[in-house]
């Protein structure tokens, strides 16, 4: 039994076949472009490349200045100074010391007075003084004592030394000499080699060496000091103080240098 078939049936069937087969495969890349879409992309499971660190700057040598030639202006123009330290400011100085003596002798652990005053035993360094002109006696048993007037600084030390074992004579006085009629005033002095009469009086002044000295006497009560040439002229000597003290302390020096100088030979 032969079915009936149209001409053009088949060329229909055909082209919804391919119309179908068409949106289907536009259906799916459709689908398939949404997916991809929305699926995230796989995770990375590389490590991360290692950061470098910085190298260190090696310092570099500073740049030479090129050479200067002889004549151009570099030459020629001067070099600035360096600049100066700034100096310490100076220290304010010390206040200055008060006055200090120091009193020392040949004879060890001799006896120290200032105007009578005892301060020990030599050799000595004391503070215990006033500035100005000062009597300082100094005494050791089996020696004759020894004085010497000082002048203490105001400020600073003042040393002096006392030998008892040296002979020295320095002796000073100012004198009247009685005339037989009137009188005139003078000074006598004395060292080791002589004994000496100033006045204006020309006729009484002398130069006598103690070995043409005969008499040399003093009477305190008297006030009176008499002197004599050896064979020779007579000079009788007295002062315009109150007492005799001055003409007694001249004598006592002069006679007691030469007794040393006589034991000395």
């Amino acid at each position: 039994m032969f079915s009936s078939h149209e001409p053009g049936s088949s060329n229909r069937a055909l082209y919804v076949m391919l119309g179908v087969a068409v949106a289907v495969a536009a259906v799916a890349a459709l689908y398939f472009a949404i997916g991809r879409r929305e699926s995230p992309p796989p995770a990375s499971t590389a490590a991360p490349a290692p950061t470098r660190s910085a190298a260190p700057r090696a310092e570099t040598a500073p740049k030479a200045e090129p050479p200067v030639e002889p004549g151009s202006s570099a030459a020629r123009a001067p070099k600035a100074p360096r600049p100066k330290p700034a100096a310490e400011a100076p220290s304010a100085p010390p206040a200055p010391a008060g006055p200090t003596l120091i009193v020392d002798s040949d004879v060890p652990g001799a006896s120290v007075f200032v105007d009578r005053r005892y301060l020990g035993t030599t050799p000595l360094k004391t503070t215990d003084v006033t500035p100005g002109t000062h009597q300082v006696n100094v005494s050791a048993e089996g020696q004759e004592g020894v004085a010497r007037t000082v002048d203490i600084a105001e400020t600073g030390e003042t040393a002096v030394l006392l030998k008892f074992k040296e002979v020295a004579l320095n002796a000073s006085v100012p004198v009247v000499h009685k005339h037989a009629m009137g009188s005139c005033d003078g000074r006598l002095t004395a060292d080791l080699n002589s004994l000496r009469y100033a006045t204006t009086n020309k006729g009484d002044a002398f130069v006598m060496p103690f070995s043409e000295l005969e008499t040399f006497e003093i009477d305190y009560l008297q006030k009176l000091l008499k002197v004599k040439r050896r064979g020779g002229k007579t000079w009788n000597f007295t002062d315009r103080s109150a007492n005799a003290d001055a003409l007694f302390v001249f004598h006592r020096d002069v006679t007691k240098a030469r007794a040393k100088l006589d034991a000395a030979r």
